[in-house]
């Protein structure tokens, strides 16, 4: 499913213009990078929860050339989904 695709879906459930539904999941995807980025934690009730991760440094390999390279250490957005989402999985 693409964003363009969520648009239509929100615009017909609740009976929005593709104008204003766009703008909903436009302010509702940066209110929750801002929570993410203020909290480090984002949680939906039945849905699930978004988390900042560590990822420690390791070492990988160039795909083309087989030559070792060195990853630095990220931070990255995890996700848990919910006991009720897994279940209706």
């Amino acid at each position: 499913m693409t964003k363009a695709d969520v648009i239509i879906a929100v615009a017909k459930i609740a009976k929005l213009s593709k104008r204003a539904a766009g703008d909903a999941v436009d302010a509702t995807f940066e209110t929750l990078a801002r929570a993410i980025k203020k909290d480090k934690r984002f949680q939906v009730p039945g849905f699930g929860t978004f988390t900042v991760r560590s990822r420690k440094a390791r070492k990988g390999r160039n795909p083309q050339t087989g030559a070792e390279i060195s990853i630095k250490a990220s931070r990255t957005v995890g996700f848990k989904p919910a006991p009720t989402l897994k279940k209706g999985l």
